[in-house]
């Protein structure tokens, strides 16, 4: 009998496992037999009775184990092994049917072959979850069945389309996702095929709808073309699309977006018919009225722009053209006229991009007319500074595209417009910062540069702007005037302008000028002579700007680069105080580089000086460079060592000089290290910080900590007061034996060392046995003066100073945690609320300043996720013990009025407002406790007190000090008064006095523009309600100019 008869004979419920046994020989990949090979070998009517046998095997096998059964347990149900022999048949059938498929031939009966795909698709749904691979047979056949187009082949095309579009929302792995999509629209067109109005599709229509919430589809090609072909299957499907996308728009990245663009985008371009009509009107015009009439804050608002730009990026073709005309012309026009700022600039920006909008079938006469009202439309002359912003970068826009285009009289108005007039509008910071910001955007057209090199120069006043960012992108504009060559940048502003803002302004524009005038004064391609010669140039012309200057000078150069110009300024100051140059500095220099800077100097000392601050600046930026690479820096002393000792015959140049040597070990400074710490004990005793800081700098550096603390701890022992007669002459026997103890002093030292960086983590590092030796000695003067504090002042410095220890010894003491900082401001609170707790204030100030200033990034963008909740984690604290320090001085206030004006005299006004500026990031979390604050002290209790303030300082003490705080920063300013916008808006302020409080602050912050009205009508009213609410009207009246 030969393999087709066996295998023929075999097909039958009687010889089943013969059945079985043919389909594992298949499958055993070291077996000879196969079914496919067998299958085609047959003739027609031995196929044909195959699949008649197979239809018999299938039906008798289900009817001896129903599907419905399949789900029951194998105890009272089927048992374990009856399931696993049906589902071997069946996967077998599967098999056979699979392999039939591909051998049948035109005229081959095979209605028993549907018959038995018929009932495995059947099947299909009640297979259990652990028999995938037959369910994944099952689908083959099905869309094998679908794609060799026979009958009933919708019914089978549509299983096959919705398992693979199960799967493809289950797989995981970009390896397997991506032929899974490759298969869904490989069976796209079973779509087609479907009824969308039947409700046996829903369950298809809503996978559908996930599709364009799974990200997969949206960024890989099949599924893209998947997701637009979904567009073009029903008309009343893309409505439903488009509210599906719209819904989870605010979900979608960046990236997404762009993506979600492109598949609107190539729909359109597609489409035909109603399609096209409906996806321009329901899709597309959807978006552009979002795009006008969202407002600004809106999350979804940023990403309809995205979605209508990315066809503005497909204008100058003939059919976008077309179209951008028709769906704009009955929105865009109304919406630049609307009375909503806000809706004319958004109408604003889509104008400009989109421009120039006009219907290409017109005549070119027609399209030139259209095109000029659309440039006569006046939003430059906008009243809102937000429109004349947009219409700014929409004309320069413009202007950088079609410069060759436009006529050269408008081009000029244009410009004149911008230079002449809204760089210098009075009425808003931000309408000049975009005149700058954008005129980059025109400076990329290199036919604007011959234009603009004449109309700059009438923008060089703008580098003294009031506002910061208007010089920020001022210099941002010169500088890409620089890099394009466009003009020469000290002929649109003066150098003596850039210096004397360098010498004065913030980092951000300091940093800019420095990247601006950095070739100019740093020539890194020149001899080292050249770049001596242009520092003292520098110094001659500003020398607070050369500081500044060099300070930043590390970032556009290599540390090499810094060191060499450090030794070429220490040549220049060898011959400028005549020190023989030794035989390394002549092999290092020739004669010209030696003798011609000292020449050009010649025996000014304070340019001297102004050389060594620069050296002392320059090398506090390659410090970490330097201790890099051991040579380098051995040589370095060695350099400076040998000539610092000659430097300090003029005065002018220690302070430059204590810094120098704070760099070096002692021992490269002996003849200065030697004497360090008898001037300080030589120090007066009203000596200012200025006078001992960078002594104690340097004695910290050399790792000499130590004996300034004993120093310390010595004069506070010695002048600590004793009872007994006998201290007293045991007293006078040392005052012979030692130098004057200075107390006050001591306490100096100690607030120094303790509260900068730098020193502190030297004197932490000796470990906890002097501390704790200190503490015991600040402990006795404690109790001392508090039996007996006849001076306040020192009673103050002692408990700050006692806290600050305290609180030093537990740093050192506790246990490094993942976050270090956490438990020390933990415990805080109980130095804060202790007796006399406010007396530690200025303690805390420092310390939660540089905790601020530590974890506050320069940079938001580059924060990792973890790392912004650490970050959250402790700034909250800070604003939290913040909070407590202002409640603790509103209660030293209301209890000792005197004694709390004195302790807010003494420190906070000097340290509050540093410390709140560094609180930049964290700003809303304390704007509710100032608001609190500030409105809590302004509450009135008597009718004599219903006055209204004409400024800050009519205030009580401590709403006075607050609000003068908020008022130095325009941002500041604003979160507080948001916040006490919320409080009202959430009925937190409601009691008249609370409102009449709003009102006083609103008034100061008006800075006194009304005059406090006269009340003639006080003596009428013994109710205070009634005085306070006809107050509070005037007031208001006076405010809102009624």
């Amino acid at each position: 009998m030969s393999k087709r008869e066996a295998f023929l004979e075999a097909v039958c419920k009687e010889n089943v496992e013969d059945f079985l046994r043919f389909i594992q020989r298949h499958k055993d990949k070291t077996e000879p037999f196969d079914v496919e090979e067998v299958v085609q070998e047959m003739a027609r009517d031995q196929r044909e009775a195959m699949w008649g046998r197979l239809a018999s095997l299938l039906q008798d096998i289900l009817l001896e184990l129903p599907p419905e059964r399949w789900e029951e347990g194998g105890d009272e149900g089927m048992q374990e092994q009856s399931a696993k022999h049906v589902m071997a048949v069946v996967d077998g059938v599967t098999l056979v049917s699979t392999v039939s498929l591909k051998a049948l031939e035109d005229g081959d009966a095979y209605s028993a072959l549907l018959e038995t795909v018929r009932r495995l698709n059947d099947v299909l749904e009640s297979l259990p979850v652990s028999e995938a691979p037959l369910q994944h047979h099952i689908h083959a056949l099905c869309e094998a069945w679908w794609k060799k187009g026979l009958q009933e082949r919708e019914k089978f095309g549509r299983t096959a389309f919705l398992m693979s579009l199960q799967k493809s929302f289950t797989l995981k792995k970009p390896v397997s996702i991506s032929p899974q999509l490759c298969r869904v629209w490989s069976l796209h067109d079973v779509l087609l095929s479907l009824d969308y109005t039947s409700e046996d599709n829903k369950p298809i229509i809503n996978l559908l709808l996930q599709c364009f919430q799974h990200p997969t589809y949206i960024r890989n090609d099949d599924g893209k073309r998947f997701l637009v072909f979904l567009f073009s299957w029903n008309v009343d499907f893309i409505w439903i699309i488009h509210a599906t996308i719209k819904n989870q728009l605010q979900f979608y990245s960046k990236t997404i977006t762009t993506h979600i663009a492109e598949m609107y985008f190539r729909a359109w371009k597609k489409a035909g018919g109603d399609f096209l009509e409906n996806i321009e009107s329901s899709c597309i015009q959807d978006f552009m009225q979002n795009a006008i009439f969202l407002r600004r804050a809106s999350p979804v608002h940023a990403k309809v722009r995205q979605i209508v730009s990315y066809f503005h990026t497909r204008s100058g073709c003939k059919s976008v053209d077309k179209m951008l005309y028709n769906l704009y012309r009955p929105i865009l026009w109304k919406a630049l006229s609307a009375p909503n700022f806000e809706v004319r600039a958004n109408a604003t920006l889509l104008f400009t991009e989109a421009f120039p909008i006009h219907d290409p079938d017109q005549s070119n006469e027609n399209i030139d007319e259209n095109i000029q009202k659309q440039l006569d439309t006046g939003l430059l002359d906008d009243p809102h500074p937000t429109v004349r912003s947009n219409a700014i970068l929409g004309v320069c826009k413009i202007l950088a595209k079609c410069w060759e285009l436009l006529p050269p009289t408008i081009i000029t108005d244009f410009l004149k417009k911008l230079m002449m007039e809204l760089a210098s509008d009075t009425s808003s910071a931000d309408v000049r910062c975009s005149v700058f910001k954008c005129l980059t955007i025109v400076l990329d057209n290199p036919l604007s540069h011959p234009v603009l090199e004449k109309l700059l120069p009438t923008l060089k006043y703008s580098l003294h702007d009031n506002s910061e960012k208007v010089r920020t992108a001022f210099l941002d504009m010169l500088i890409k005037v620089k890099a394009v060559r466009a003009a020469k940048f000290w002929d649109v502003c003066n150098m003596d302008h850039l210096l004397a803002r360098l010498a004065l302004d913030s980092p951000s524009v300091s940093k800019r000028i420095v990247d601006l005038l950095f070739k100019s004064f740093f020539p890194v391609n020149e001899s080292e002579k050249e770049w001596c010669c242009r520092c003292i140039t520098l110094i001659q012309m500003n020398p607070m700007a050369a500081r500044k200057f060099y300070q930043y000078a590390h970032k556009h150069t290599a540390p090499t680069n810094i060191i060499k110009l450090m030794f070429a300024i220490r040549r220049v100051l060898n011959g400028c105080i005549q020190v023989d140059c030794d035989q390394t500095d002549i092999n290092d220099s020739n004669k010209e580089n030696s003798m011609a800077a000292p020449a050009l100097l010649g025996k000014d000392m304070a340019v001297a000086s102004s050389l060594l601050e620069v050296v002392v600046i320059l090398w506090r930026s390659v410090e970490k460079a330097l201790k890099q690479n051991d040579e380098a820096q051995k040589y370095t002393y060695a350099k400076f060592g040998s000539v610092m000792a000659k430097y300090f015959q003029d005065e002018r140049c220690t302070v430059p000089l204590i810094h120098l040597a704070s760099f070096m070990p002692s021992a490269s400074v002996p003849t200065f290290s030697c004497g360090v710490l008898s001037r300080l004990r030589k120090m007066d005793s009203g000596a200012s910080s200025a006078q001992y800081g960078q002594l104690l700098d340097c004695i910290c550096s050399w790792g000499q900590a130590a004996d300034v603390l004993e120093l310390i701890t010595d004069w506070l022992t010695e002048s600590l007061p004793k009872q007994a007669d006998k201290a007293t002459v045991s007293r006078k026997v040392r005052i012979q034996e030692t130098v004057e103890v200075k107390p006050e002093l001591a306490l100096a030292y100690m607030e120094y060392l303790f509260s900068h960086a730098s020193t502190r983590e030297k004197v932490l590092a000796l470990g906890d046995k002097p501390l704790k030796q200190l503490h015991t000695v600040l402990g006795n003067w404690k109790v001392h003066l508090n039996r007996d504090p006849r001076t306040y002042i020192l009673l103050i410095h002692i408990y700050s100073c006692f806290h600050i220890l305290t609180f030093s010894l537990k740093v050192v003491l506790w246990p490094h945690a993942a976050l270090p900082e956490l438990d020390p401001l933990q415990k805080l609170y109980s130095f804060v609320f202790s007796e006399a707790g406010y007396l530690c204030i200025p303690a805390v100030l420092p310390f939660l300043k540089e905790v601020a200033n530590s974890y506050v990034p320069e940079d938001n963008n580059k924060d990792q996720e973890n790392q912004e909740d650490a970050v959250t984690v402790i700034l909250g604290v800070v604003a939290n013990i913040f909070q407590k320090i202002i409640e603790l001085l509103a209660r030293c206030l209301r209890k000792d009025p005197e004694e709390g004006k004195q302790v807010t005299s003494t420190f906070f006004m000097s340290n509050f407002v540093d410390l709140f500026f560094s609180f930049r990031a964290i700003t809303d979390m304390t704007a509710l406790s100032l608001a609190a604050a500030v409105l809590v002290f302004l509450k009135i209790t008597h009718p004599e007190e219903v006055i209204t303030p004409e400024s800050v300082e009519d205030m009580p003490t401590l709403s006075c000090i607050l609000l003068s705080v908020i008022l130095k920063s325009p941002s500041t300013t604003r979160s507080f008064l948001a916040e006490v916008t919320s409080s009202l808006d959430s009925e937190a302020i409601n009691s008249l006095i609370e409102v009449a409080a709003v009102l006083h602050v609103l008034t100061v912050i008006k800075h006194g523009e009304f005059s406090s009205p006269e009340y003639p009508f006080l003596d009428k009213f013994e109710d205070l309600e009634q005085v306070i609410y006809e107050s509070s009207v005037m007031t208001l009246n006076a405010i809102l100019q009624i």
